[in-house]
């Protein structure tokens, strides 16, 4: 274990994620144009996709953080059994679960049960298919629906604060099943899927299109919350992070299949092809 992997253990990780949250909203100007000034520097972030690509316009780091893109900067891939990619970022892990297992890192996996916080719910991920996408600093940080479908329900599942950045994954044992993580569960035209909103060290928030902010709060015990609705089009927005973390898509068992980037540290980006539904009636 690397000696930065040992020491996130004794972070106080959910205070300083409410400390984040408190500076990346501060209004004053210095501050705020500081802040945004240097990831962009730092990262390359592109703001000529922007829906506002000056810098200066932002009233705080946060928003600057979840900013709009302009339309059309995101295209969706538009076969009609696309399953799209949804945010940017690179590829963590792309591939079938194996027995109920999902590969977290070379060496390292976790069960569907225990990312789901239900056993009897994913029974019908066993043999599905996951796709990880981990969103750097530089990326967007709206997610959106990777295919349509109705929310039926939600999962708050409290945990760690652990940072999703590569090296801790490799390190961490079962992260994203220890993480505190938003659970998102629809049912579409073509079958069930989840969304999974991982929370992170520094992740000061997580909202969604149907609740506003969602966390904070942190989660003191499994918190379960029955929709009907929204119903959502592919490629429609459903929730941001504030500030950067992992988004896990899963499919479910026979089918979907991979259609796209799968190789780990691959980027990508929302609205492009990661798999496919099988036809109807095959």
């Amino acid at each position: 274990m690397r000696l930065a992997t040992a020491f996130a253990y004794l972070l106080p990780q959910r205070t300083l994620c409410v400390l984040v949250r408190h500076a990346t909203r501060w209004r004053w100007r210095p501050w705020k144009d500081l802040l945004i000034r240097s990831v962009v520097r730092r990262y390359g972030v592109d703001l000529s996709e922007a829906e506002t690509p000056d810098a200066n316009a932002y009233p705080h780091f946060d928003a600057f953080f979840t900013r709009a893109l302009r339309p059309g900067a995101r295209p969706l891939d538009a076969a009609e059994y696309a399953i799209v990619c949804p945010a940017d970022g690179r590829i963590s892990q792309a591939g079938p679960v194996s027995a109920g297992h999902i590969i977290q890192a070379k060496g390292r996996r976790y069960t569907v049960a225990e990312l789901l916080g239900d056993a009897a719910a994913a029974q019908r991920f066993v043999a599905g298919t996951a796709i990880n996408v981990y969103l750097s600093p530089r990326d967007y940080h709206r997610v959106h629906m990777p295919c349509a479908g109705r929310l039926v329900e939600t999962v708050h599942i409290p945990g760690r604060l652990f940072s999703v950045a590569p090296a801790m994954v490799e390190d961490v044992d079962r992260l994203f099943a220890r993480n505190e993580r938003l659970v998102c569960h629809f049912i579409g035209p073509d079958g069930p899927f989840v969304v999974v909103m991982v929370g992170a060290l520094l992740v000061s928030g997580i909202s969604t299109a149907w609740d506003g902010t969602v966390v904070p709060p942190y989660a003191r015990r499994i918190t379960r919350r029955r929709h009907d609705g929204p119903a959502l089009q592919r490629g429609a927005e459903m929730a941001r992070f504030h500030m950067g973390s992992t988004v896990i898509v899963l499919l479910p068992s026979g089918q979907a299949d991979l259609d796209g980037p799968a190789a780990p540290g691959q980027a990508v980006r929302m609205g492009q092809r990661v798999a496919r539904w099988q036809p109807r009636g095959t």
